[in-house]
């Protein structure tokens, strides 16, 4: 191992590979995920800075047959991108490379590495003109790699779709060390298999993503949002279906919120002043990005509202009158994950379920749940507009919420995603498999993908020294 180590130095400078012999070492920040479930060990953080160093990193690993473990913002819900604990594992870190490479206006698109920030991405495109529409919680730390990676979805896959729909090529390492160079960007290339969609969403065990040529977007004229309280979630699809005749492609977020969720950002941030959700069990946050006028916008939304009233399925809302108030109604419905963790420990899922399906999924899923476990309190938020829902589980108020994972995550998540089986959905609608979910996996998903993906890593990888154990198990 010490030979490995000096041949990384040497690839990387003695800087930028960190390791616990040396005085004060602290890696932790690489070794423990977001939400502080898992902590691993890693034989050393290496942090190199361009394509070249990634794939001599790679090349040295792969030699010596050590695994590594592919590292963004480490922002990640599924224990996707930590080592193990084992302390043979190198992180690979790719937060040096955050470069914009290129802008082209005329081709719409941005070349950026995989290090990047995704709200520096947002502000730069801004800055030229243009919209780069991916938009998630963790956008002021999450990196544009990890969000290919995992496929990440966020607050407008409703009108651009997830990640792998903004993406027009890639740059990849393998798992030999050798470089794909498909930045090309082109919208047309009918030229055999489309190996960044294999890429996008394998979360490193097939190759690592070292840069991406991303979609922009003209800005709309005018964004308005919208915050109404609807009597039930079958009411809140009626509305959905609703906007989406008023809207049309200027509907471009849709998001849905349940009460006790709502009452938990109350409670542990009230400076954000919740709107409308006492007196009502759902709440729904819409977003119309307009390329007429700002009247138009308001016109559009106030002609729907005034329709899903008659209807009863809004009881009550507020339309934004400035950027500020839209932008505080949005850190309201990004503030529910950070008010959950401040609730207690929690059983989380991201799951996604037919739109037509969803009030009968929550029904029944609420029911069984309340049934075996008196007193379970359900943190139930999300993008209606896709059908994905992050159908959380709190423990029972004056419960010990780490005695509570302990006695019930398991089986919850047997309940929880039986139930989303039973209704045709998918246990990780955005978050990606990780560790978390690989072991889950087969008991959900078709053996014939499952024979497919498992063919595809051993001959990508067939030392499985790309992230093992995650995705898929080899």
């Amino acid at each position: 191992m010490n030979a490995l180590l000096e041949n990384l130095r040497s690839i990387c400078g003695a800087a930028h590979v960190l390791t616990h012999e040396e005085p004060g070492a602290d890696l932790s920040a690489w070794e423990r995920d977001w939400r502080k479930r898992a902590h691993g060990k890693a034989l050393a953080v290496v942090r190199p800075a361009n394509t070249q160093e990634v794939a001599a990193v790679v090349q040295a690993c792969a030699k010596d047959f050590t695994s590594i473990v592919p590292q963004g913002g480490n922002t990640g819900l599924v224990v996707g991108s930590v080592p193990d604990e084992s302390g043979q594992q190198i992180v690979l870190s790719l937060q040096r490379m955050c470069s914009i490479r290129s802008l082209d206006p005329h081709n719409l698109t941005m070349v950026a590495e995989a290090g990047c920030i995704l709200q520096n991405l947002q502000t730069h495109a801004e800055n030229a003109g243009y919209l780069f529409p991916l938009s998630l919680a963790s956008e002021g730390s999450c990196t544009l790699g990890g969000n290919l990676a995992t496929n990440a979805g966020g607050t407008q896959v409703l009108r651009f779709g997830n990640a792998r729909d903004l993406c027009l090529g890639l740059e990849v390492v393998t798992a030999s060390g050798e470089i794909w160079h498909g930045l090309s960007g082109l919208r047309k290339d009918n030229t055999g298999y489309d190996l960044r969609h294999l890429m996008i969403g394998s979360e490193g065990s097939l190759g690592i993503i070292t840069a991406a040529t991303m979609k922009l977007y003209p800005p709309p004229a005018a964004q308005l949002t919208a915050w109404a309280a609807v009597p039930s979630m079958a009411a809140a699809v009626a509305l959905l279906g609703l906007a989406h005749q008023h809207l049309g492609a200027g509907l471009t977020g849709f998001e849905v919120m349940g009460q006790f969720a709502l009452s938990l950002v109350d409670k542990h941030h009230p400076q954000l002043r919740v709107p409308l959700y006492r007196d009502t069990p759902w709440c729904v946050l819409l977003e119309n990005s307009d390329h007429e006028s700002q009247a138009h916008a308001r016109t559009q939304f106030e002609n729907l509202l005034q329709a899903a009233l008659q209807q009863t399925w809004v009881t009550d809302a507020v339309i934004a009158e400035s950027l500020g108030q839209a932008q505080a109604l949005w850190q309201i419905r990004e503030t529910i994950p950070l008010a959950q963790a401040d609730e207690g420990l929690n059983i989380k899922h991201d799951i996604s379920v037919p739109v037509s399906l969803i009030p009968r999924f929550v029904e029944e899923t609420d029911d069984l749940l309340k049934q075996k476990i008196p007193g379970v309190r359900l943190v139930n938020f999300g993008h209606l507009g896709d059908g994905n829902l992050h159908y959380n589980v709190q423990a029972p108020e004056g419960t010990d919420g780490a005695a509570f994972l302990q006695d019930y995550e398991e089986q919850v998540n047997l309940w929880v995603f039986d139930q989303v089986a039973a209704f045709n959905g998918s246990i990780s609608a955005e978050h990606g498999v990780g560790s978390l979910k690989v072991d889950k996996l087969p008991l959900y998903k078709d053996p014939v993908a499952l024979g497919l993906m498992r063919a595809i890593k051993i001959a990508l990888d067939p030392h499985n020294i790309l992230n093992p154990g995650r995705v898929i198990k080899i």
